[in-house]
């Protein structure tokens, strides 16, 4: 939905009550269109329509909005005058915060009646009556650059009737000022994070809207290009229901607010025979979940072999009895083959495959090779714009060893981080390492030579039954342990301003009131407990509370997939897959805050079946270009007004609160 658009299609139920709150009228709308109308006395509506059905309008004056459940899809609307309760549901949750958004905008800014007097307002009203335009209704005009200016004055200003003031700031007790101020204008949450800050640019415009349009679609990008803050925004825009967000690996599909796809598939590590896949999917709870799956998001698809995606294909026909590639079921995958492969078994080796030793390699079976994908995939997209880096000089070396290419001029630059000195007041660099063992036994070694007590810190569970499940897609530990001079990691976007992120490195200092007061490169901070929530298969969200730190004195290269490091180290010298490589080295925000030890260009190769499979790509994507030329003057603007309106502080009045009261 386009944030000019006053629009919203979802589920609704209308419910009416008498004086002594009995239901007297029902109305149901399997899928309603939502619009905001105006008369012309310029009074505002809510109307509510769906085919074979007569509009209904709500007056939209003195409502109450409850929002608590909004990144779930749903919202209730109450209309104290009218006696009626609209409650909302399957809605796009990113495009329900936006039309709430809309509708604050235009009560807040539309409130007075321009100076009019009541005697002025009376006759306005009886030749409003007894005009042949009575009954007449239009569509609400897009919101203004003036609109949003005074709606964000009111929402952080005097007040108004519609925006009451904000409570005057008290004095801070010592030791309040280590949590982050910003953390009280939004509310996270798995689905749709703090998106609304973030405009997606000209190439991610065109996956959305590919997505939305229905289709199968793939779209990659090399790292940092926004591939999973893209997956996020196109969940968020889709209907609840019948969307499932699933990643190849556990911690990718926290990151999207879904589950693991092997989770969702039914059919266990998929090595079984076809017919046995067939009969684990059929179980009571798999073959519903499979029967209602209408949209099937995968993250990370470059880590999924092959075989697995071709009997997943398989199943999906099966369970829902239709022909259709995936049963008619729309793929939305999204990774980087160039990045990590699938986790093939030990005895698919071949030797020499594709490194530039002998070494036994394993033989690497890719999605994008099996016949299950040519007949899915309808669109390929690339994104080339890079966020996370911002130095034009690492972003080509990235792109360079991206494709296994090593001229002298990148391994003498690599070659001579070696000397850095990348440690900042205590804050020492995260080793990544080949193998999660390396980083385990380093971790827990470092910890060991600390002198001084452990504190440990215990996760609690919203079901213990899953707290298997919650280990392998949650990066926060069930058990943390810590030491005074311990080296941490940040684990979640506290304060972005500040450099409180995901993959900020710290070092422990102390501890307040029981917890850790860790030092990180731009200030001292108070660590409490942070909440990670995760979806299962059947649509039931389950969350941790724990301290939103890790042990950092070594991490494994494949569970830094999605981090940005800000001081890191790291050898290579035992990379044993394509890819691997250039994983590591792209975890780092800049050649500054970068040690490579010891490199040698035998340890940075890329898979030629992947080189292959991106040259057809992207000769694709040109030639789909060339057959859909822009109209000259038909630039798409960047920001403009609907970077103003997603931009705005009404987080305080709107977003903030599970109930908002407008007169």
């Amino acid at each position: 939905m386009d944030p000019n658009d006053a629009s919203l299609t979802c589920v609704a139920n209308a419910e009416w009550l008498n004086a002594q709150g009995i239901a007297v009228k029902k109305i149901t709308y399997k899928q309603a269109t939502l619009r905001l109308v105006r008369n012309t006395l310029k009074e505002m509506f809510l109307e509510i329509s769906a085919d074979k059905s007569k509009p209904v309008k709500l007056k939209l004056k003195g409502i109450n909005v409850h929002s608590k459940f909004m990144t779930e899809g749903k919202a209730t609307i109450r209309f104290n005058e009218e006696k009626c309760t609209l409650f909302l549901s399957n809605a796009p949750p990113g495009l329900l915060v936006q039309f709430l958004k809309i509708i604050f905008i235009k009560i807040t800014t539309g409130e007075t009646s321009n100076g009019e007097s009541k005697e002025e307002m009376l006759k306005k009203t009886r030749a409003h009556l007894l005009s042949n335009k009575a009954n007449q209704f239009d569509d609400i005009s897009p919101v203004t650059n003036a609109e949003l200016a005074r709606a964000r004055k009111l929402a952080v200003g005097k007040g108004s009737v519609t925006t009451p003031s904000p409570p005057q700031k008290r004095k801070r007790v010592s030791g309040e000022a280590d949590r982050p101020a910003p953390k009280k204008l939004y509310t996270p949450s798995p689905l749709t994070g703090n998106l609304e800050t973030e405009v997606l640019n000209e190439q991610q415009r065109m996956v959305m809207d590919a997505c939305k349009s229905g289709r199968s679609v793939f779209f990659t990008g090399s790292a940092g290009t926004g591939k999973s803050f893209l997956l996020r925004k196109i969940i968020s825009t889709l209907p609840p229901d019948g969307t499932v967000a699933t990643a190849s690996t556990g911690v990718a599909a926290c990151l999207i607010g879904g589950t693991t796809l092997h989770s969702f598939a039914g059919i266990g590590s998929g090595e079984s025979e076809l017919q046995r896949c067939y009969e684990l999917a059929s179980r009571p709870n798999s073959s519903q979940i499979w029967r209602k799956c209408k949209r099937l998001i995968i993250d990370e698809i470059s880590m999924v072999d092959g075989d697995y995606f071709e009997k997943i294909e398989a199943v999906a026909r099966y369970i829902r009895k239709s022909d259709k590639p995936f049963g008619g079921i729309q793929l939305i995958l999204c990774g980087d083959f160039f990045q990590l492969p699938p986790v093939v078994k030990q005895d698919k080796f071949s030797r020499g495959a594709f490194s530039q030793d002998n070494d036994k390699q394993p033989v690497v079976r890719f999605c994008f090779q099996t016949k299950a994908w040519k007949e899915c995939i309808q669109n390929c997209y690339e994104l080339t714009v890079v966020h996370r880096q911002k130095d034009p000089e690492f972003i080509s070396i990235l792109n360079s060893i991206r494709i296994g290419r090593i001229t002298t001029e990148i391994r003498d630059r690599l070659t001579t981080t070696s000397k850095q000195k990348i440690e900042v007041e205590g804050i020492l660099a995260t080793q990544l390492c080949s193998h999660t063992n390396d980083a385990d036994l380093i971790n827990q070694s470092k910890l060991n030579n600390l002198s001084g007590e452990e504190k440990t810190y215990h996760a609690t569970d919203s079901d213990t039954y899953m707290t298997k499940q919650l280990d392998q897609q949650v990066q926060a530990p069930g058990k943390l342990t810590l030491k005074i001079g311990a080296q941490v990691m940040l684990l979640k976007n506290l304060n972005i301003a500040e450099g409180l992120v995901n993959g900020a490195r710290g070092v422990v200092l102390d501890y307040v009131q029981g917890y850790p007061l860790v030092k990180f490169k731009k200030r001292e901070f108070l660590v409490k407990p942070e909440k990670w929530s995760i979806k299962t298969a059947g649509a039931v969200i389950v969350s941790r509370s724990q301290l939103p730190l890790k042990l950092a004195w070594a991490f494994s290269i494949h569970k830094s997939q999605g981090l940005t490091l800000d001081c890191v180290e790291m050898s290579l010298s035992k990379v044993f897959e394509a890819g691997q490589a250039y994983v590591a080295l792209s975890r780092a925000q800049s050649l500054d805050c970068l040690r490579v030890l010891d490199f040698d260009s035998k340890q940075v190769w890329a898979n030629p079946t992947v080189l292959e499979f991106y040259r057809d790509l992207r000769r694709q994507i040109r030639d789909r270009d060339l057959m859909m030329p822009v109209a000259v003057g038909q630039k798409k603007k960047e920001g403009g007004l609907k970077k103003s309106l997603s931009a705005m502080g009404l987080t305080k009045s709107l977003m903030s609160k599970p109930l908002v009261t407008i007169n």
